[in-house]
């Protein structure tokens, strides 16, 4: 069986806890600039992609006016929900 010494495990806290802490700073460092890189890409992303579904229709002249979907008429209501009742309320 192996034991480790003293000087050992407080070698390896030390190079754990300089790990941890220069990972730390480099996140502290570079993460706002990675950030800002992935932000950019998927704004232009999202942009790209307005203006697939925009096509052609998004060239319109100004001020004109045009209704690409006419509304239903008359909505239909179900006559088979009840009966309604009339009711007074009582104090």
């Amino acid at each position: 069986m192996l034991e480790a010494s003293f000087s050992d495990v407080l070698q390896t806290i030390l190079i754990i806890l300089l790990v941890y802490f220069a990972f730390k700073m480099l996140i502290k460092w570079f993460g706002p600039l990675i950030l800002k890189y992935f932000l950019r890409k998927m704004g232009k992303r999202f942009e790209e992609q307005f203006r697939q579904q925009q096509g052609p229709t998004s060239q319109k002249k100004e001020g004109k006016v045009s209704i690409d979907k006419k509304p239903k008429g008359k909505r239909n209501s179900n006559k088979n929900v009840g009966e309604y009742i009339d009711y007074e309320e009582i104090d």
